[in-house]
């Protein structure tokens, strides 16, 4: 029962907050919501603060689209993970909205809600990394770190900001979204000099083709 109470209380505050903001989002508004007291919500969190600061970090934390370890198919692999960021963002996009409203009274709660983007950022960074690593990324192309870190966050934008706005700016976004989205991952793959297959892979096809036996003309 414990347990039961503080998920109804934590649910009640996500949405409670959504709709009214940090100020507005009051503990009797969030102890109506639930069915519960104000006196059973200070038993489990101890504050408003602490309370909407759980409910937070709980509705807006990520589930990790994954990208391979070892790429093998780096369009069809970055297009799943941007599918996958931009439905978890769009579920969650009128909480992020208010959270984006509240930063400038409460720069922590942001900062708070950040790590779920910022472990996307490390994971799609290392991808890009393995890119190379793999082969798909020629040594000789000249891209610097810098440049790799600034694509990264250019693709992490994107994403985001059609998640976010693509309801309330249609005319910014005139093409279907799983089209638009593999248009980003194109651009972003252009942009870091992505070869269509591996280095790797066209040695192995190259040594093959000349090694096999010529044909004999009559």
């Amino acid at each position: 029962m414990i347990d039961d109470h503080r998920q109804r209380i934590l649910q009640a505050a996500t949405l409670v907050y959504a709709q009214h903001g940090w100020k507005g989002a009051t503990t009797r508004r969030i102890a109506e919501e639930a069915g519960v007291n104000e006196v059973t919500i200070f038993r489990h969190f101890g504050s408003k603060d602490a309370l909407l600061d759980a409910a937070i970090v709980a509705s807006v934390s990520e589930q990790d689209a994954i990208l391979p370890a070892e790429p093998v198919a780096p369009e069809t692999e970055l297009f799943e993970w941007a599918l996958a960021k931009h439905d978890d963002l769009s579920r969650k996009r009128v909480m992020v909205r208010q959270l984006l409203s509240d930063a400038i009274d409460r720069p922590e709660v942001v900062a708070c809600a950040g790590h779920g983007p910022n472990s996307a950022a490390v994971q799609l960074r290392e991808y890009v990394v393995q890119l190379h690593r793999n082969g798909w990324i020629a040594k000789s192309n000249g891209i610097q770190p810098g440049e790799v870190g600034a694509a990264v966050t250019m693709l992490m934008g994107a994403v985001f900001s059609d998640a976010m706005n693509r309801d309330l700016m249609p005319g910014m976004f005139p093409q279907p979204r799983d089209e638009t989205l593999r248009a980003y991952v194109r651009i972003f793959l252009r942009g870091l000099g992505a070869l269509p297959q591996p280095t790797t892979l066209k040695a192995r096809t190259d040594r093959r083709s000349n090694s096999s036996p010529s044909t004999i003309s009559k």
